[in-house]
């Protein structure tokens, strides 16, 4: 996770409101859910039963997040809050199928549902999950956070349509409109979880970050002058904004200070333009014959590892 001090401090405020709005909310939906009749309602308790769920998580990774690196977790916590959205994308998926099943169940054997209770319950959740979807949007500068705020904003747009659709009962009075309801809801939380568990998946299992690309990467080192060649490359997330860099470089036999300008160059291009402030990077040297380690040649004995990291 990303986040600078003050902002945690910020952050940790806002998901503090967010969870004791959101729990009430949740008591409430159900309540009325229940009293109305309406499974758009229900469902409305489950999708925010889910958010406050994240939200929860989110806490507990940006608590986590200050905690310092240890000899046995030598990057510290990075990864909790993508463990966090991680699971919560899974448990997500879990909602939306039980929704659906449930929508379907309404379309066989239709419940009359009160339309008013819907309406006004869904306009005390359009205004609420507007202002914490808005207050979420300020710090959501991580894929943990940014998930909530998903969720978030999401809840506001089905808390709308569960509006539009008490209105309609109420003129019409077509019973399937609410069932109907829940399942664009259902499908909803499902398409928002799956954005968020591809990314948090690629970075659990170490992939290289979707926005970057390994030959532009190669190619932009070996511009660098003194550069011969770039194999053994390796990019991947140590968490959703820091992403870090390992690979074997091939250089002329150099003095080391010239080796260092080098690696300074090297570092400086891949900050730049890539957004890699993590790097591991060993220098093999040429033989007297001019043949690169990567090119079948055996390695001569005199070898430069260099590493350069920092973390904003």
């Amino acid at each position: 996770m990303h986040v600078h001090a003050p902002a945690n401090d910020q952050t940790k405020r806002i998901l503090r409101i967010s969870l004791v709005l959101t729990f009430a909310y949740i008591l409430l939906t159900l309540f009325v859910g229940l009293r109305a009749h309406s499974l758009a309602l229900i469902s409305e308790a489950g999708h925010n039963t889910s958010d406050f769920l994240a939200l929860l998580l989110s806490f507990v990774a940006v608590y986590f997040h200050n905690r310092p690196a240890t000899d046995k977790k030598t990057f510290g916590y990075r990864r909790a809050g993508v463990l966090a959205a991680f699971v919560n994308a899974i448990a997500l998926i879990g909602i939306a199928a039980w929704l659906a099943i449930e929508a379907v169940a309404r379309f066989l054997h239709p419940q009359i549902v009160e339309p008013r209770l819907m309406m006004a319950t869904a306009a005390i959740g359009v205004v609420m999950n507007g202002i914490l979807a808005w207050m979420l949007s300020r710090v959501s500068n991580d894929v943990n956070i940014r998930g909530a705020f998903i969720h978030m904003l999401g809840d506001t747009l089905s808390t709308a349509a569960v509006i539009a659709g008490g209105l309609a009962i109420a003129l019409t009075g077509i019973q399937w409109v609410d069932p109907l309801l829940s399942l664009m809801i259902a499908v909803l939380i499902f398409w928002s979880s799956l954005s968020i568990m591809r990314e948090t998946l690629n970075i659990l299992l170490e992939g290289t970050p979707d926005n970057l690309s390994l030959t532009d990467i190669r190619d932009a080192m070996q511009l660098v002058p003194g550069v011969c060649g770039v194999h053994d490359l390796h990019v991947w997330c140590l968490s959703s904004h820091l992403n870090a860099l390992a690979c074997h470089v091939t250089i002329l036999d150099i003095p080391p200070s010239e080796s260092r300008r080098i690696l300074a160059d090297i570092n400086h291009r891949l900050g730049e333009s890539f957004n890699i402030h993590h790097t591991t990077i060993q220098f093999e040297m040429r033989d007297d014959a001019g043949c690169a380690v990567e090119d079948g040649c055996l390695p001569t004995d005199e070898s430069f590892v260099a590493s350069h990291s920092h973390s904003h």
